[in-house]
């Protein structure tokens, strides 16, 4: 295939990605989404394991600018997130520019044409611009376990389910406690003979209060979009509270008392009740929520152990020496988050990938441009995570991207560099913030990269990153004009 050139190309197709083609397609510039998959939706396409949702309301978790009034519960399933993936990119029609099975293997600056270079499963492709919306939760973490190799059984990661395997009375390992295992276990309980959680560390579960939007409230959605407006400011405000209020102690002692009494409700036993009481501040590590997930580990055919040290064949043991064998391992221990496969693929100024420098501590301007990279975007970037919605992030990202372009066009602009100097003291000053953060007071947690430094977490509000995205300021970068 010969080189297929636009002006813009995202990688991803995902929400980010999806929102990346409508603001292109709005700003009438031309582009093409490259999607590895068979279908569009991201983290929605890949994860289907048993009772997969959000934990962010639905309202929320949605583009503001395509609500969707049918949301049928106040936190959404992943069958219908993912079909509003697919009704938003054809509602405003940007099928035509995906190109489905086509991954990104390599993608090059080349400095003589100051254009990006993408080899793909499909051909090559160039382009002024490449927005990377590659989604930070889409490589799972299988971890390396002492005599894995033996297990002869079923194993397969929560992201990959194996829908074919019949767990009816199956004696079934979980490993992890994260997200998705809270999620699918309660379920998983009820259908397996035996099931042994292996827990490296007890998370903060909150109540989730979730429940059925009716048919009526459903109506009075679409009838009246304001109501589900207002409805998504005032979930949103709820949100950035609860973020600033994660700094003062006594907020805190109020959500783990929450945490607390939910363990209390679901768990009688004072041993079961110690195994799962957090031995770190709540919010340190992500916040989850369940009305059913103590109540499941509470069961008589499950036993809560600690992580996983080593497996013998069918028989696996735990780091405080307890054993079982079991027909099935399941692994519930999330994904890449703080080091981004993607970044081995991506070639910048240097000739380094994007990998190699960053030496595994992740760092970019505003989670949005990075050093050695001239004209590239990330999406949901380093240091950009915050207990709020992705949708928020992501929009934010997408209206100084927006900015940038524009600003490229009209001045005709053909390289958007980082300026080293602003970059460093940016990042400088988002580490010394992040010191004072719930989220750097010492537990282990996917925020914290292998380096010991969060690569993840935005220190301050959202309405401070949206502001601060809410236009792109060409002083702040090296721009050139050549032709």
């Amino acid at each position: 295939m010969k080189d297929t050139y636009f002006t813009v190309v995202v990688v991803g197709a995902g929400f980010a990605g999806i929102g990346a083609a409508i603001t292109l397609q709005k700003l009438g510039i031309d582009f093409a989404v490259l999607e590895k998959g068979a279908e569009i939706g991201g983290v929605w396409r890949d994860n289907s394991y048993p009772d997969c949702g959000c934990d962010i309301p639905s309202a929320l978790y949605s583009y503001s600018f395509a609500p969707n009034p049918a949301w049928d519960r106040l936190f959404a399933k992943q069958s219908q997130i993912k079909q509003y993936t697919h009704d938003t990119a054809e509602k405003f029609g940007v099928m035509p520019h995906v190109q489905l099975r086509t991954e990104l293997m390599h993608a090059q600056w080349k400095p003589e044409e100051k254009l990006w270079q993408l080899e793909t499963s499909q051909g090559v492709f160039t382009a002024q611009f490449v927005i990377l919306a590659c989604g930070p939760m889409h490589v799972p973490i299988t971890p390396k376990i002492k005599g894995l190799e033996t297990f002869k059984g079923t194993q397969f990661h929560s992201s990959q389910w194996d829908h074919a395997y019949g767990f009816q009375d199956k004696r079934v390992a979980v490993i992890g406690s994260g997200a998705s295992a809270i999620q699918f276990l309660p379920l998983l309980q009820k259908q397996v003979g035996q099931l042994t959680l292996f827990q490296r560390t007890a998370p903060w579960v909150l109540p989730k209060m979730d429940a059925p939007i009716s048919t009526a409230w459903q109506n009075r959605f679409e009838k009246y979009p304001f109501v589900q407006s207002l409805f998504r400011g005032l979930l949103y405000l709820q949100f950035e509270i609860l973020n600033r209020s994660l700094r003062y102690p006594m907020f805190v002692q109020r959500l783990q008392s929450a945490g607390l009494k939910n363990i209390r409700r679901g768990i009688q036993d004072p041993q079961l009740r110690a195994q799962v009481t957090p031995d770190y501040s709540v919010g340190c590590k992500r916040i989850l929520q369940s009305n059913t997930w103590y109540r499941a580990l509470a069961q008589p055919n499950v036993q809560v152990v600690s992580g996983i040290a080593e497996i013998q064949g069918s028989t696996l043991i735990a780091s405080d020496g307890s054993q079982c064998d079991v027909d099935a391992l399941v692994f519930a221990t999330g994904f890449e988050v703080a080091d981004p496969p993607i970044a081995q693929r991506v070639v910048g100024v240097s000739g380094q990938t994007l990998a190699s420098l960053w030496g595994g501590s992740a760092s970019a301007y505003y989670g949005t441009m990075v050093q050695d990279c001239p004209n590239l975007f990330l999406t949901f970037g380093p240091n950009l995570y915050t207990f709020s919605s992705a949708f928020v992030i992501i929009e934010a990202q997408l209206q100084w991207i927006a900015s940038a372009l524009k600003t490229a066009k009209k001045k005709k602009l053909r390289t958007i560099a980082v300026n080293p100097l602003r970059f460093a003291s940016y990042n400088t000053h988002v580490q010394t913030a992040l010191q004072k953060t719930v989220w750097n007071s010492g537990c282990s947690s996917y925020f914290i990269d292998k380096n010991g430094r969060n690569s993840t977490n935005w220190p301050w509000t959202t309405f401070y990153m949206r502001w601060k995205m809410s236009r792109f300021q060409a002083h702040e970068f090296l721009i050139d004009t050549a032709p």
